[in-house]
């Protein structure tokens, strides 16, 4: 298992003890029936008896961002074990996010998993879904407003939090002054990263500005932060809100001659291997393969036995600060698409 750093430490230590209570969640019903169900897993077949019942997962991903590969992957999976029908989509428009909702309402499917960067827009529509009976989960970003629009829980990274350790972690490595690129407006789980980032970098006397981008366009992404970097030459360290941006960041600091450092949010199998390299400094890592299968598994749990996890608060499966060490330590995970 990678190493959690000092910074995350305490996260660390809640996470445990929540993915502790799921698995005791997931065995409740004997230890041979959760062995019976591992083995049924295992051979490709579901692994319980009940109904095939249909689960809905709604993003605000954009197309090609493998962060959401891997959430789905972990729910693709959690479903097949549960003879669960999963059926995906995902828009980072918000009211098209909101639409696909709606839809999954008339439907009238057994289940919600949707992600609520731009919550506000999805609000009425969530509440359409709690009003129906359906059972509603929301995952990675929304933490803040899940329970008040009536979900059972929330599955994610807090990112107040998960800034916060990016933040501490760049003091330790004696960074001074830092970037942080926003490439989604208006998703409010960016802005609490970097407010979270900029808080405790502060303590050591860091500073950190945000930087705007049109994350649908990488070439200006690029442009954008090596203009940045041109203009200020003490910018030392770049902070990206995504792994695909990494190394978009990498080629602008290239291209602008800047010996900063680049860090990011998120762990692919490039990030892995650019960390080994050293090509970046650290990577913040949220589990995704989690928040897709606990949020599946955890709608089946609620629709055969009434369970319920985080007791009001969400369900955290990050941060972790992942360093080209525990990039080498997770590597086996990373290339089959698991974290």
């Amino acid at each position: 298992m990678a190493r959690v750093r000092t910074g995350v430490r305490v996260v660390g230590a809640v996470l445990a003890a929540v993915l502790g209570a799921s698995l005791a969640g997931c065995s409740s019903t004997g230890g041979k029936r959760a062995e019976e169900r591992a083995k049924a897993a295992e051979a490709g077949r579901p692994a319980v008896s009940t109904p095939r019942w249909t689960f809905a997962m709604i993003t605000h991903a954009g197309d090609g961002d493998t962060f959401w590969d891997i959430v789905q992957k972990g729910a693709k999976e959690a479903a097949a074990k549960d003879n669960i029908n999963f059926v995906y989509s995902h828009d980072d428009q918000a009211q098209q996010q909101a639409q696909f909702v709606q839809n999954a309402i008339d439907q009238k499917v057994d289940g919600i998993i949707v992600s609520l960067a731009k919550p506000e827009a999805l609000k009425d529509v969530v509440g359409k879904a709690v009003k129906a009976g359906i059972p509603v989960i929301t995952v990675n970003s929304g933490s803040a407003q899940s329970a008040e629009y009536g979900a059972l829980t929330h599955i994610g990274q807090d990112e107040q939090i998960a800034g916060e350790a990016v933040g501490t972690e760049l003091a330790k490595r004696g960074r001074k002054k830092a970037v942080c690129v926003l490439h989604e407006q208006g998703n409010v789980g960016h802005e609490q990263r970097c407010a979270g980032a900029k808080k405790t970098f502060a303590t050591s006397g860091g500073v950190m500005e945000n930087l705007y981008v049109e994350g649908t366009n990488m070439p200006s992404v690029q442009a954008a932060v090596q203009a940045k970097l041109q203009a200020d030459p003490a910018v030392d360290s770049i902070v990206t809100l995504g792994a695909p941006f990494a190394p978009t960041a990498v080629k602008a600091k290239d291209a602008a001659g800047s010996k900063a450092e680049v860090d990011t949010f998120d762990l692919n199998e490039s990030v892995a291997r650019d960390l080994k390299s050293g090509t970046l400094g650290f990577a913040v890592d949220q589990q995704p393969y989690l928040q897709g299968y606990e949020a599946v598994d955890l709608l089946w749990l609620h629709r055969y036995n009434a369970d319920v996890l985080g007791g009001g608060r969400p369900v955290l499966t990050g941060p972790q600060i992942v360093t080209g060490a525990e990039a080498a330590e997770l590597e086996e995970y990373i290339k089959r698409g698991s974290r």
